[in-house]
């Protein structure tokens, strides 16, 4: 098949790219050439600005596609872009949504497809409803053939899946473990999540693509197993070796006192159980199936990041912010004791 991605080396498109390079695919990626170093050879580019559409109208001139998948698409304008260079030379267009969009608080920990698509609290959940709605009117209106596809919190190499975090990301948290230091933990850390290794989540995806089945319908992707935040803080501790500090904070006492995001990120997301069921993709994609287990793909990922400087991004400023949290709740504990 002719394939064309939309960025295609990000935490969730690069491990789709490898595989399907693998398969021997034609397969495109569409960006402006930032991290294309460590692409597969049969990999063929197109550098553009796609917010530059008509520069990227004029590089995909002639080209027609079997199908095209969209990973950067945040808001709906975008959306309207995509459907006015695509509409007519794609056989489908699978766009990567949010698992966040669904309803918070849920109703039920058991996530389907059928969930409602409802979240006050986060803005990108929003915006992510908003994409799907808009290209589902396409679809009944239009006949455009798209496919939706939720991902849940999916990770690769290069970072360790954390609830709480900064802005740089995830290694300022993995050096406070490795330092002996506390670390904050969202509640009491019993809630379940699921976490994803983006190696897995693109068997799921590449079996949709070209699949006619898959069109007009959205489908959740993500692995079966659902654990415990202290488990997969306790697996990142045990990755490096040494002793979990935990630190529990309630997540609305840490989206109350935060410059951060933690009520869209917590409130709206990772602070609520749920375990998803992935029937619906399974049918469609029926040897689809998650092997890397949590503990696994942490031990990879913290080995991947430590063998690799340049994911090491220190954050002094978070790691000054836990600090002065970790002090302000421990001394109004003291003064209450008094």
């Amino acid at each position: 098949m002719k394939i064309l991605f939309i960025g295609g080396t990000g935490t969730i498109s690069m491990a789709i790219t490898r595989l399907l390079a693998e398969r021997g695919e034609e397969l495109y990626l569409l960006n402006r050439g930032n991290r294309n170093a460590d692409l597969p050879a049969n990999v063929k580019t197109i550098i553009a600005d796609i917010n530059n559409e008509e520069e990227t109208a004029e590089k995909l001139k002639g080209m027609e596609f079997d199908c095209v998948g969209e990973f950067i698409g945040f808001v709906p304008e975008q959306l309207e872009r995509d459907y006015r260079l695509f509409k007519d030379i794609t056989k489908q267009f699978i766009y990567i949504s949010s698992a966040s969009a669904y309803e918070k608080p849920p109703k039920s920990h058991v996530i389907t497809e059928e969930t409602p698509l409802v979240n006050p609290y986060w803005e990108y959940s929003r915006n992510k409803i908003a994409c799907e709605e808009y290209l589902l009117e396409r679809y009944k209106k239009d006949g455009f053939p798209v496919t939706i596809v939720r991902p849940s919190h999916t990770y690769d190499e290069r970072s360790v899946p954390l609830g709480v975090h900064g802005n740089g990301g995830s290694w300022q948290v993995v050096k406070r473990i490795k330092e002996g230091k506390p670390v904050i933990i969202h509640g009491d850390g019993t809630s379940l999540w699921t976490i994803t290794h983006n190696s897995d989540f693109a068997k799921a995806y590449a079996g949709l693509i070209g699949n006619p089945a898959a069109i007009g319908e959205a489908f959740q992707i993500t692995t079966d197993e659902s654990i415990s935040w202290n488990r997969i803080y306790k697996a990142i501790a045990d990755a490096l070796g040494v002793e979990l500090k935990p630190y529990y904070v309630s997540s609305q006492m840490l989206a109350d006192m935060s410059d951060y995001d933690f009520t869209g990120s917590l409130i709206g997301d990772k602070a609520n159980t749920v375990i998803f069921d992935n029937s619906k993709v399974k049918k469609l994609v029926p040897d689809f199936k998650a092997t890397v287990s949590a503990e696994e793909g942490i031990k990879m990922t913290v080995k991947y990041v430590l063998d690799h400087p340049e994911f090491q991004n220190d954050d002094p400023e978070f790691d000054s912010w836990c600090d002065k949290v970790i002090e302000t709740l421990e001394n109004a504990k003291k003064a209450f004791n008094k």
